[in-house]
């Protein structure tokens, strides 16, 4: 390990009960955000879980999910380690101050975050990437993303830190190491480079297709009228027929509520012998879920007519 990585881990071991790190793409003035070691029993116990965006700093317990494929982010941030012979993959590294909670449960499933070769991500806001540049300087992995978000990810750059881009992906390329094989999938509408990834992973002497769809369509989104992207419902039409091409046995995203970490790791606790994740009903449901509510606001915001004139937003930026 060289010297600036050995610094930036040394930081990153302080103590994280309640710990006060500063805030990553919180806008200025605003106190900084607290870090939590673990949620309440009562968010843990949600089945299935909701949509509580207090939680996206507080740690969860790093798992195996099946096969050589782990959830090690928080309770709504959701990252991943695929681990290989030849060292491991990471997708999404979240906000800076979160990197000491994905670091522990690395360490709990006995990996090292250092051997990390490669980092993917989901899609190009703060919560999924700000921490690029820092978990780049720890692991020294190569980091690849998709071109279509590479604007956003040049403009997102923490405390002045250059966003670290090694690869730039397009639709349909694959990553390889130690034997797997990610194909990315260009899923616009959350953001231009939206990226679902694909992946066989074996387990129990059979193999089982892996979906983490890159981003949602939030129930806030301006679908028509909107004078920023005049074709998004189209566009959010296209990605969910893709998404109804893959092949899917375990469905994971971009944030946990998606696939109801909660109710799916309490459940794996009870009885180890069930695999909860793997869920092809599950995927279909939320595919249809987002389909329907696009045609819904379509239906309400053309009924609506054209927004005030500071209208026509995006929605939440999740």
């Amino acid at each position: 390990m060289n010297v600036s990585r050995f610094v930036v881990v040394g930081l990153l071991l302080i103590s994280l009960g309640g710990a006060r790190l500063p805030a990553q793409g919180q806008g200025r003035g605003g106190p900084p955000p607290v870090v939590s070691e673990r949620a309440t029993p009562e968010i843990m116990n949600e089945d299935p879980q909701t949509e509580q965006r207090s939680q996206d700093r507080v740690g969860f317990p790093g798992h195996k999910i099946i096969g050589n494929l782990y959830y090690i982010g928080t309770v709504t941030l959701s990252s991943f380690l695929i681990t290989t012979p030849q060292g491991n993959i990471v997708i999404n590294s979240d906000y800076e101050e979160t990197l000491p909670l994905m670091k522990k449960s690395i360490e709990s499933l006995g990996f090292k975050m250092e051997d990390t070769k490669i980092l993917l991500a989901s899609h190009a806001h703060p919560d999924h990437q700000t921490a690029d540049a820092m978990f780049k300087e720890m692991t020294g992995a190569q980091t690849m993303f998709m071109a279509e978000d590479v604007p956003a990810l040049k403009n997102m750059k923490p405390g002045g830190k250059e966003h670290p881009i090694d690869r730039i992906l397009k639709d349909g390329d694959t990553v390889q190491l130690g034997g797997m094989t990610l194909t990315a999938h260009l899923n616009p509408g959350h953001t231009p480079g939206t990226t679902t990834w694909t992946f066989p992973v074996r387990d129990g002497g059979r193999a089982y297709n892996v979906v983490i769809i890159g981003g949602g369509l939030q129930d806030d989104a301006r679908l028509v009228y909107n004078a920023n992207n005049p074709q998004i419902a189209d566009i959010w039409g296209e990605t969910i027929k893709k998404w109804q091409s893959y092949p899917c046995d375990v469905f994971l995203g971009a944030h946990s509520w998606f696939f109801n970490l909660t109710g799916k790791y309490k459940k794996l606790q009870a009885n180890p012998k069930v695999n909860p994740y793997i869920d092809p009903a599950g995927y279909k449901k939320y595919v249809a879920d987002v389909a329907e509510l696009r045609t819904k606001l379509i239906a309400e915001q053309t009924a609506a007519g054209p927004p005030p004139p500071r209208g026509g937003g995006a929605g939440r930026g999740n």
